[in-house]
């Protein structure tokens, strides 16, 4: 995608943590894709992490350890903040094409998430840690920083809406205007408030690893994703393009990376990297065009017998792999976070699956969606689901039928 120069933060890291790719990083802009490790969006071209203390974009909140005002966000987000904030981020990908980088941004920051830790923010997950600088020099995330400072503009313009927030709605926009399937997102998540919050480093995938499929097991079974959403998250390379002297993998240009858009080179996926589509598992599957990248990572999905279900299945149905893709992304976002509201904040419609109940209406007047979500709340509080009905109460049952049954024998006898 669009070219901000992932090379700034990944010349600071050795030779041997630049070829850690991280897999699921969903997207670079223009130099890794989705799930690649460096990244480039736009036709700017940024220097080191240093460059950004200066800057008046960038907080310093990125590099202090001082837990400053902006480092100590903890409200929820604004419903109507983050409307807007979603028209602006559209805006920034029509002029920057950073669809990619956007996307390996929310990745990365839900990515980190461990079931087994139940602590929060011990436990990871899309909590907006990613803004600070101990995170952001992980060498899964080199070239992120980029990210941040396309981000920071529309962060400090919407003060009601949180960096976790900001980063998965920033994702799921990035997704959506490339083509890809309408994703049933929430909002609402809290921000950490201090880079002691930060997870350690080495909870991302890479792309080289000795055993692939292994690999990629332990890293997202740790999240508690399944095989399927493995393969259908790793179809985000339909995005982005890698570059060699960012992260160590593919070709310094190809014929469909020469022009750009944004800093021309690089080594991309498919051959339109900047429309989400299913071609990612088409063109792995045909293994015809030396000039599309194929990591160790991506290979695997046709080699291993439960991933190459998927993948076999995902190259064939372009509507199976959206269905698939969009919950399993939305799952994803959602990984570690702490909702206020807990049942999170809906912007079009409802989040998750239909909810029938939001389908009534009162006379000709349609629920409002706070009705909607404040039905959906109470709903679930109570043990329902849109999946399945709620629990009867057996005990309840039967003394309801017994007061009937007296009453109709009271009736009968007088």
């Amino acid at each position: 995608m669009a070219s901000l120069s992932g090379a700034a933060s990944s010349r600071l890291l050795p030779s041997a943590s630049r070829a850690r790719i991280a897999f699921h990083s969903a997207t670079s802009s223009s130099s890794l894709s989705p799930l690649s490790l460096s990244s480039s969006s736009s036709s700017y071209s940024f220097s080191p992490l240093k460059c950004l203390r200066s800057s008046p974009l960038v907080p310093r909140v990125f590099f202090n350890k001082t837990v400053s005002a902006m480092s100590t966000v903890t409200a929820a987000s604004d419903p109507a903040q983050l409307k807007s904030a979603r028209e602006d981020i559209k805006e920034l990908l029509k002029s920057t094409f950073c669809h990619p980088i956007l996307v390996r941004l929310g990745w990365h920051d839900a990515g980190t998430y461990n079931k087994n830790i139940e602590e929060w923010p011990k436990r990871g997950g899309a909590n907006g840690s990613l803004r600070f600088e101990i995170e952001l020099k992980h060498a899964a995330n080199a070239g992120l920083v980029n990210a941040l400072k396309l981000l920071q503009p529309i962060k400090d313009k919407y003060s009601g809406v949180t960096y976790a927030d900001l980063f998965q709605l920033a994702s799921a926009t990035a997704i959506e205007e490339a083509g890809g399937p309408k994703l049933p997102m929430k909002y609402g998540r809290v921000d950490v408030s201090a880079p002691e919050d930060c997870p350690e480093e080495g909870r991302l995938p890479s792309a080289g690893p000795p055993s692939p499929a292994d690999h990629l097991r332990e890293v997202f079974y740790r999240m508690g994703l399944n095989d399927k959403e493995i393969v259908a998250l790793s179809g985000a390379h339909t995005l982005g393009r890698s570059r060699p002297d960012r992260s160590g993998w593919g070709k310094p240009e190809t014929k469909y990376t020469k022009n750009g858009p944004g800093a021309p080179g690089g080594q991309s996926w498919t051959v339109e990297w900047l429309k989400f589509d299913n071609s990612y598992f088409k063109d792995i599957k045909a293994k015809k065009d030396e000039d599309l990248l194929v990591l160790p990572t991506d290979a695997v999905l046709f080699d291993d017998p439960s991933f190459r279900v998927y993948a076999e299945k995902y190259a064939e149905d372009k509507e199976a792999f959206f269905k698939d893709y969009a919950e399993a992304h939305a799952k994803l976002s959602n990984l570690g976070a702490k909702f206020d509201p807990p049942e999170g904040i809906v912007l079009d419609g409802v989040a998750g699956e239909k909810f029938v109940a939001a389908k009534y209406s009162t006379g000709k007047r349609e629920l409002s969606d706070a009705m909607k979500q404040k039905i959906r709340a109470e709903y679930e509080a109570v043990g329902g689901s849109p999946d399945k009905p709620l629990q009867s109460n057996y005990f309840l049952n039967i003394m309801i039928v017994i007061a009937v049954l007296a009453i109709l024998t009271s009736l009968l006898g007088n």
